[in-house]
């Protein structure tokens, strides 16, 4: 299906045209209540969980012509109140809906603002004259939106009609019933297998140039490699029985030596380990992603290396996804915020309460982390309520980010105010949301978007460190 025209990245620059298909040119749209499907242009009709995933969806399917069913617009509604993105997705939509209806009437096809856009339609009836969705499956609002589509394809015959939802299970049921089904694919990478790893190895580098790193602590990088490389790429370099570990340094646009460093008293145990915290501690980078399965000590080396730098910054905050049941997020909940929150973030003082343990309880380094907790130098945010405030000398972790959509990883780094550093961890292979996967999570799109910027570094994680019956698990399991 049609992908958005331009891709951006983090810092809102265009970067590059995104792919393109390609379908017979259609008439301008000119007139209000504009009759569609004389030339067999596609129709798309979008789900709600589209809706929630990405407001603008509708402008991003070409010259193509978008509908709705009046079953979304319900759905939408029990969306509009809330702190979650999705909430404010939802809320979006619907003021789009409300303008257009100032000058149009929904139940016709209402031309798109824009050049090469189709139009756009509320779906009102979802009786169908033939195959009946509510009869054959009960009656949901998912099979009334199949009945939508369904009638639309009766209407018009000479037009291919597709329904785009990221509901697989809908999609499955619409296959079964003849309706062309698929993903919603603007911001979804192509090959999660070949997505950016962050480092490479090696292996008959110049002995020459190890040895100038082991004596100077860099060299030019034209000494080893024949192109130049992504900013802030990570390398492995071996010779013979030698090997030393490097990155490319931007700003000088030469190889420096990567040592292994501790942060708080956590020691690197391989070499992507040493990578990511020289990725965390270095100044000069400003956003950090981490990737890799669980045990691999993502989370660990992010809070390690914030502590590390704690007086470099004023707060350490740091926050995970909060997956809730059904459409009830946290605010259903007892207690206050802070109880609410601590059954999600359990896995992150589980991390804090191993660094505090690599100390004596009499220690000057316990007690300042006690000491961080209760002035609230070190604390827990919702991510529900980020929205609209300006983040300054702050590490702001962010766990378990595979869980995001683009756009919240995007409302996330927005918020970005002077001396903040931002860190992403997670794996792409353990979504816990239903309307996500390993090719359209936010932790996919920033690795596949952020790299080779200046300001970005990423790693991911190969080897398990937890224990050996963690390694167990991920290897037979």
């Amino acid at each position: 299906m049609p992908k958005a025209t331009t891709e951006t990245s983090v810092t809102g620059k265009t970067t590059r045209k995104a792919a393109v298909s390609k379908s017979p040119t259609t008439k301008p749209a000119s007139a209000k209540g504009k009759t569609t499907g004389e030339n067999g242009n596609k129709i798309f009709v979008l789900d709600t969980s589209v809706i929630l995933y990405d407001h603008s969806a509708v402008r991003n399917f070409q010259e193509h012509d978008v509908a709705i069913p009046i079953t979304v617009l319900e759905e939408l509604d029990n969306f509009k109140k809330g702190n979650d993105i999705k909430n404010f997705e939802a809320r979006e939509f619907i003021r789009f809906i409300d303008k257009l209806s100032a000058e149009h009437k929904l139940q016709e096809w209402i031309p798109l603002n824009g050049k090469n856009k189709g139009s756009f339609k509320v779906l009102m009836n979802s009786s169908t004259s033939g195959v009946d969705a509510v009869n054959i499956f009960g009656d949901k609002n998912d099979h009334h939106i199949l009945n939508s589509a369904l009638k639309l394809q009766q209407e018009k015959p000479h037009n291919r009609v597709v329904l785009v939802t990221k509901d697989i299970n809908l999609r499955l049921k619409a296959r079964a019933l003849n309706i062309i089904s698929e993903d919603y694919e603007t911001g979804k990478i192509q090959d999660v297998a070949d997505l950016y790893t962050g480092c490479d190895t090696i292996e008959d580098a110049p002995a020459a140039a190890i040895n100038e790193l082991y004596e100077h602590g860099f060299c030019d990088a034209d000494k080893v490699l024949s192109a130049s490389p992504k900013d802030n790429h990570f390398f492995v370099l071996k010779s013979f029985k030698n090997s030393v570990l490097a990155y490319y340094n931007t700003t000088e646009k030469r190889l420096e030596r990567v040592d292994k460093q501790t942060a708080y008293g956590i020691k690197p145990r391989n070499a992507e380990q040493a990578f990511a915290l020289h990725a965390l501690t270095s100044p000069h980078i400003k956003l950090v992603s981490i990737q890799g399965v669980a045990g691999t000590g993502k989370t660990l080396l992010a809070l390690a290396s914030a502590l590390e730098q704690r007086r470099e910054y004023k707060q350490v905050y740091l926050a995970r996804p909060v997956v809730p049941l059904s459409n009830k997020d946290i605010g259903y909940l007892p207690g206050d915020i802070k109880s609410k929150l601590n059954p999600y973030m359990e896995p992150l003082w589980d991390n804090l309460k191993y660094i505090q343990n690599q100390y004596p309880e009499t220690s000057k380094e316990y007690q300042r982390l006690r000491e961080m907790v209760e002035l609230e130098k070190l604390m827990i945010t919702p991510l529900a309520y980020i929205r609209g405030r300006s983040l300054s000398n702050i590490i702001f972790i962010v766990d378990e980010a595979q869980n995001l959509t683009p756009h919240e990883v995007k409302t996330i780094i927005s918020r970005a105010g002077e001396n903040t550093k931002i860190i992403f961890t997670g794996d792409v292979y353990q979504i816990d949301t239903p309307y996500l996967d390993s090719q359209s999570n936010g932790l996919s799109y920033l690795i596949d978007r952020a790299r080779n910027h200046p300001l970005y570094a990423h790693i991911t994680l190969q080897k398990g460190e937890r224990s050996e019956l963690a390694n167990l698990a991920n290897e037979l399991l």
